[in-house]
This record gives structure tokens, sequence and C-alpha cells, in this order.
């Protein structure tokens, strides 16, 4: 949120050597209204610091009140200024971004306004009895894999494990996979989490057991399986979080098909372009 000016401003922030903000007046609670300064006649508002707060990564929150008070407050007159006198047009890319950003910010409030009566504890029990109440447990895998290139490295791989090699210590010397380091311990996890060949084969696997070379868009993976577990239907209190967005998401997706229906979308133009065109960023300077 800072990275964009490099004003005395930001790095007294970061270092934490600014002065004490300045005092509210007493006369009355401050709203996201109050103005805490003017610049050339353009007024900066408690809810102009209020957002760029928001939007500042968790770790700012170890900042001291008064240091983070005057760096945002900095920043936004420093903005100001530059605002007020800049002359000429935007360039293309400012232009773009700013569409984007307010389509993006009214989207936001969009799908506030649609998603803000849907949660019930009424939808919440339905969506459970319909989804949760009867369903069966789910078997859990714990898994180690190793990732190689080729099916050749893979096979050779799980023979070596299959005559008694270390399986760990095979990952952590040939894997080149995120888990290799820690011997391609993959943890508990059940259907759905992996990608689907990969699932599939452990699937069938017998706890033990090494499998043969198996292909996902990964490259090869030579699988261990551990031990397996069943794990009980889930309580109410235990899935209401993913209950509730579901619902959410649900309702969004309702509405945006209904508004796909009732107007016009034509995709024709785009869907005629390359998509490799994305990587074509130096477009937007001609």
């Amino acid at each position: 949120m800072f990275d964009r000016l490099k004003p005395i401003a930001v790095s007294a922030l970061l270092m934490g050597s600014l002065g004490a903000a300045p005092v509210l007046a007493e006369d009355g609670a401050p709203s996201a209204d109050t103005v805490v300064a003017t610049v050339g006649g353009t007024d900066i508002t408690l809810g102009h610091m209020l957002m760029l707060r928001a939007g500042l990564p968790e770790q700012f929150a170890q900042v001291p009140a008064d240091v983070l008070y005057t760096g945002i407050l900095d920043q936004l007159v420093q903005q100001t200024l530059l605002v007020n006198v800049h002359d000429g047009d935007l360039p293309r890319q400012a232009i773009l971004a700013m569409e984007n950003e307010r389509r993006a910010v009214i989207a936001s409030d969009e799908m506030a306004k649609i998603v803000e009566t849907v949660v019930t504890d009424e939808a919440v029990q339905t969506y459970f009895d319909e989804n949760y109440l009867n369903s069966d447990g789910v078997t859990e895998f714990k898994a180690a894999h190793i990732l190689v290139e080729t099916e050749e490295e893979a096979q050779k791989l799980a023979e070596e494990a299959r005559e008694g090699g270390n399986f760990a210590e095979l990952a952590r010397e040939n894997s080149t996979g995120p888990s290799g380091p820690s011997g391609g311990d993959l943890g508990w996890f059940s259907d759905g989490m992996m990608v689907q060949p990969f699932q599939d084969a452990v699937a069938q696997m017998e706890p033990g057991s090494v499998s043969d070379p198996v292909q996902t868009q990964f490259g090869w993976h030579v699988i261990k399986l551990e031990e397996t577990r069943e794990k009980g239907a889930p309580g109410l209190d235990e899935v209401r979080g993913e209950i509730e967005e579901a619902l959410r998401q649900k309702a969004i997706e309702a509405r945006i098909t209904e508004l796909e229906e009732a107007g016009t979308v034509d995709r024709k133009a785009g869907d005629a372009l390359d998509p490799e065109v994305l990587n074509q960023i130096d477009l937007l300077e001609e």
C-alpha cells in the first residue's frame, strides 16, 4: 500500500519515527465524513484514511497508532498534492486500472447486497440437513510422494522403495516437489483435495504399499500410502462457516445467472483471440 510513493512520510512510518497524530476536536465524535486535512480545496476525510488503513497488510497492526495515523495522512496529502498539479491525459494503463478498480468496487458492493439476507439459521439448517445430516463418513488418507519429471525416473524409484529403500530419504534426494525436503510427507487428505489421477491411485492402494508411476500435470509421482482412517459426518457447528459461505456463493451465482439470461453477453470477439495474448503486456504501451 505504501510502495506507490517514496516520500519521507513513508520511510519514517516504516522506521517508526514520526510524531504524534493531531488531536481530534472534543466537540463531537468523529465520523467517516470528518475532514482531517484540506489540500488546495480538496478535502481528505477520516473515511479516506480508514479505507487506506483497511487495505494494509496484517503486519501493520503492530505499528503504533500515532505512527500509522501520521503516515497514512501524509501519504494522502502527498498524493493529493500530485493529483492537484497533474496536467494532461492519463496514460492508458492508468485509465484501464481505474476502470477495473471501479468495476471491482461496485461489483463487491452489489455482492454484499445480494448476500446480506441469505444466511439465516433456517437456511443453514436446511443446507446441513440436505448435504451433511445423512452423509456417510469420509475416508482420509495419509501419504507421501516423490515427484520427478519422467516415468523412467519414477519407475526406478518405485522399485527401490519396494525393495526396502527408505521412502522419505528417496523423496529428500530426488523429489522436485515442495514436500521433498520433508520426505514427501503430504499429511492427511480426503477426496477432492488432490488432483484426480493422484486421488484415484491412492484410493486403490493398501496402507504400506508403493504405487506404480502416476502421471499428473505436475509430473510423475511415486506414492506411498501410510495409513487410512474414517472420519464421521460432521456436526452443524463444525461446518457452519462452510455452509454460510456456500449459501453466499449460491446466491451470487444465481443472481449472475439471472442477469446473464436477462441481458446480453457477447463473448465472440474475445473467443477469437489466442489466449497467449495475455502475455503480451507490451500492448498496453501502444
